[in-house]
């Protein structure tokens, strides 16, 4: 499995790469949209994409319209990981496109739940 995740805190790339690696993914990292877009030709096959919503260049919402929009990722799951924690902000990022919303921090446990949500792993510990 393939996962694509994006953000700009090394931190956050840190702790949340060692969990999806831990889940038996393969992660490409990007700090931003735009890394993100230029890493997209040289990746394989995602299987999901957890996508941050500050950064600089190009924010998540920003990136998750991009991905809308190309044929190929038009139907790829993506998880916004922000900390943006009010209404008006989730309803803004599922309208952008994005699947699902978790809020930082996310623990090994939060977001096993959220990728099965996904379909992207199967239910249970």
């Amino acid at each position: 499995m393939h996962a694509l995740l994006v953000d700009d805190s090394r931190t956050m790339r840190s702790l949340l790469g060692r969990m999806l690696r831990d889940l038996g993914f393969e992660v490409v990292e990007a700090v931003h949209g735009v890394d993100a877009l230029e890493r997209l030709p040289h990746c394989p096959d995602l299987d999901v994409a957890l996508v941050d919503w500050n950064m600089p260049g190009m924010d998540g919402l920003e990136l998750v319209r991009a991905l809308r929009a190309e044929r190929r990722f038009a139907e790829l799951p993506v998880m916004m990981v922000t900390t943006e924690s009010d209404a008006h902000s989730v309803v803004r990022a599922l309208m952008a496109g994005a699947d699902e919303y978790a809020m930082k921090p996310l623990d090994r446990e939060g977001l096993h739940d959220k990728l099965a949500l996904l379909g992207v792993l199967p239910e249970g510990p």
